[in-house]
């Protein structure tokens, strides 16, 4: 068997073992053997179109200027121009994307709040208030007698 052989088949193999989950497409089966040919060196077989590079995430033109997507009460989406008090689930339903493709798509920057302000101070003093973030559990994990010793956590 020589090498070029040998290679074939692990590429049969890795390509088969990912084809048989119920989740895949052709397109990412296709993908995937483009990019073991890659690996393995043997680019020159590799279907064309998938040795060039990936094209960059296209920048989309903001519905509102993003100096203005963000008052204190609330986050205006620049897809469609809502405001709401967050975005994150807005974003998944309506538009079908993450906060980190949303932000791509506008070239916002990672900490570009996605939650108004407002939002963020009346969550933040509640858990502040109700002493989130405060309790040891090893302080209030007191023996318990009653226990046998068999069931307890050691």
């Amino acid at each position: 068997m020589t090498q070029s052989e040998s290679k074939t088949d692990v590429l049969a193999a890795i390509v088969a073992a990912y084809a048989a989950r119920q989740d895949v497409t052709a397109d990412d089966i296709v993908s995937l053997v483009g990019k073991l040919r890659q690996e393995f060196g043997d680019a020159a077989s590799a279907p064309a179109g998938l040795n060039a590079p990936a094209p960059a995430p296209r920048r989309a033109t903001p519905a509102i200027p993003v100096e203005n997507a963000v008052t204190h009460d609330k986050v205006y989406c620049l897809c469609c121009g809502k405001g709401f008090k967050m975005l994150k689930r807005h974003l998944g339903a309506e538009h079908g994307l993450t906060e980190s493709a949303y932000r791509a798509m506008f070239g916002l920057a990672e900490d570009f709040p996605l939650v108004a302000p407002s939002y963020s101070e009346r969550k933040a003093s509640y858990a502040r208030r109700v002493g989130f973030g405060k309790y040891d559990r090893r302080e209030a994990r007191p023996e318990r007698a009653d226990v046998p010793e068999k069931l307890k956590i050691s």
